[in-house]
C-alpha cells in the first residue's frame, strides 16, 4: 500500500494583511498525481507556495513523509526532496541550458537524473545545451524549468501552470513527461488552468474556491463531476 507522502491540514496562509488560504485540507499518496483545479485567485498557486514556505505567514500542518514542515524555512523544505516549478519558471537568463541544469544541488544522488537522462526525456534541450536562457522559446524554457528540478533527486514535484501559453505540440510533450514521471514513481501536485491538459493526467482532483478545497474526487468519478466543474471552472 502506498504511503502518504504529503498531508495538509487546516492550512492558512497570508501575504501581508491578505488572508488567502482558509483551512486547506488534502493529502497525496506516494506515486500519485493530484491536480488542483479552480479559477484564477482560488488559492491554487498560494497552496504550492505555502508548501514551500514562500508566503508571508502560514499556520496549520504540512507533513512531508510524516515530518512536520510548517515552521521550516524554504531552503530546508527544498532539501527534504521537493522540486518546485513556479509559474514564472525562474530560468537564469544569462546561463546556458546546461549551466541551468547543473546549478541546483543534488539532494539525493542515487535518485537524481543525469544530464544524459534529462536530454533523452527532453530532446529539444539536448540541441540547445550552450544556448542562453534568454534565447529559448517559451516551450523550451518550460521544459528546462521542469528538467532542472529532476536533477536534484526530488521525488515530490509541485508544478504550477506548466502548460500556460504554450503551443499544442509542447503541451502534448509535457503531458508525456508527466505520465513517464508517474510511471517512474514520482509524486506530483499539478496546478492547471488548462482542464483538457490536466484531466487525463491526474489520479485525483481537488477543486479550490476562495482559499478552500470545495470538492475532491478520483479520476473514475470525473464524468459524474462535469456539471460541478462547469459551475466552478466554466468547463
Amino acid at each position: 500500500m502506498a504511503r502518504e507522502l504529503l498531508s495538509i491540514a487546516d492550512l492558512q496562509a497570508w501575504y501581508g494583511e491578505s488572508h488567502i488560504l482558509h483551512g486547506v485540507d488534502f493529502s497525496v499518496q506516494e506515486g500519485e498525481v493530484v491536480t488542483l483545479l479552480g479559477r484564477n485567485g482560488a488559492g491554487r498557486t498560494t497552496t504550492l507556495r505555502a508548501i514551500m514556505g514562500l508566503v508571508g505567514a502560514r499556520t496549520g500542518s504540512i507533513r512531508i513523509a510524516g515530518a512536520e514542515t510548517v515552521h521550516l524555512a524554504p531552503h530546508r523544505i527544498a532539501r527534504i526532496g521537493i522540486g518546485y516549478c513556479p509559474e514564472e519558471r525562474g530560468i537564469f537568463s544569462t546561463l546556458s541550458v546546461e549551466e541551468n541544469l547543473l546549478l541546483p544541488p543534488r539532494l539525493d544522488a542515487g535518485r537524481a537524473m543525469s544530464v544524459g537522462e534529462i536530454y533523452a526525456m527532453f530532446p529539444n534541450l539536448s540541441e540547445r545545451t550552450a544556448s542562453s536562457g534568454t534565447s529559448l522559446s517559451g516551450g523550451e524554457q518550460q521544459m528546462l524549468a521542469v528538467a532542472r528540478i529532476l536533477r536534484t533527486g526530488a521525488r515530490l514535484l509541485l508544478l504550477d501552470e506548466i502548460s500556460e501559453g504554450l503551443a499544442p505540440v509542447i503541451v502534448h510533450k509535457l503531458g508525456e513527461v508527466i505520465r513517464k514521471l508517474r510511471s517512474d514513481g514520482f509524486t506530483i501536485v499539478l496546478v492547471e488552468q488548462n482542464f483538457r491538459f490536466a484531466a487525463p493526467l491526474a489520479d485525483r482532483f481537488c477543486v479550490m474556491e476562495r482559499g478552500r478545497i470545495v470538492d475532491e474526487f478520483a479520476q473514475k468519478q470525473l464524468g459524474s463531476k462535469m456539471a460541478m466543474l462547469g459551475e466552478y471552472l466554466g468547463v
